[in-house]
This record gives structure tokens, C-alpha cells and sequence, in this order.
């Protein structure tokens, strides 16, 4: 049973628990320690544009712009499919049209990982010579891969 639906006074536990954030639906980006939980759960791929960057389209105004190698495997260990969008090699990607959004984490380090409801697993590592990947959205919220790793954030405080 929902209690928020039902109780008008009760608290939505994403917000005071910022580990059940990423579980418990579309709330502000969470910073942690060494991450950001994204709140992109629930958010369905609409689009998928390929160039020289692979980009998924989400609900809500939402973008994931690869721009470096990617992987895509079937659940954390499953056999990885390569995504390759400077040549355009992303063919394994398109299963994701239609996906949504389980978990997405941006870590601090560069890397970002987004986890589907279909079980696949989306991870893309910092690149040395490029921005390897951002996810935009709304408010001007943006989260930046930088060069050589890290990570960068722009967007309501």
C-alpha cells in the first residue's frame, strides 16, 4: 500500500535516506561520498541518436550522451557487448529503446553506470582525451565525465 497516497502527512523516505533514493523514485540527485545517485528510475529510453556520440533520450528531458567506449552486459557479470559510438558501432545498444530506468549512479571517479529493467547493465569509464560521457537534464542539471577522470556537476543546488 502506498502510505504517501493514503497519508498526506507521511515523508518521503528518499529524501531523508539518501542510500533508498535511487529505490524509491524520481527525487533530486543525491550526492554521497563518492557518487551521485541520478534520480533518473523510472525514466524510459524514447530515443536513440547515433553520430560521432551515442545518445539515449529519456523521459522528463533527460539525456546520456556516450561519447568514449562503453560497455553492455547482461546483469553485473553477463558477457559484455562493446559500444563503440565514435565509429558507430552501437548496434548492441538498441535494445535499450523502450528500456527504463532502474539505478543510475554517476561516481565521482568519471564512470557512470545505469542499470535497465530488461537486466542490461550500461557502464561507460572516464577517457584520458575526452569527455566520455553526461547526462543532462532539467534545470540545467548536468553531470560531466572530465578528461583523464573525475567527475564534473552543474545545476540547482
Amino acid at each position: 500500500m502506498n502510505t504517501a497516497a493514503t497519508n498526506p502527512t507521511a515523508t518521503n523516505t528518499a529524501a531523508a535516506d539518501p542510500a533508498a533514493a535511487d529505490v524509491a523514485g524520481p527525487v533530486r540527485p543525491v550526492e554521497q561520498e563518492d557518487r551521485w545517485i541520478l534520480n533518473l528510475r523510472g525514466l524510459a529510453v524514447t530515443r536513440i541518436g547515433v553520430d560521432v556520440r551515442l545518445t539515449l533520450f529519456l523521459d522528463g528531458g533527460w539525456e546520456v550522451v556516450l561519447e568514449a567506449p562503453a560497455r553492455l552486459s547482461d546483469g553485473a557479470i553477463g558477457p559484455v557487448r562493446p559500444l563503440l559510438p565514435q565509429t558507430q558501432d552501437v548496434a548492441a545498444a538498441l535494445p535499450l529503446f523502450g528500456a527504463t530506468v532502474r539505478s543510475a549512479v554517476a561516481f565521482k571517479t568519471g564512470s557512470l553506470r545505469i542499470v535497465f529493467d530488461s537486466g542490461l547493465h550500461l557502464v561507460c569509464r572516464p577517457d584520458a582525451s575526452c569527455e566520455a560521457w553526461q547526462v543532462t537534464g532539467p534545470q540545467d542539471r548536468r553531470f560531466v565525465s572530465r578528461p583523464g577522470g573525475g567527475l564534473a556537476t552543474w545545476g540547482p543546488s
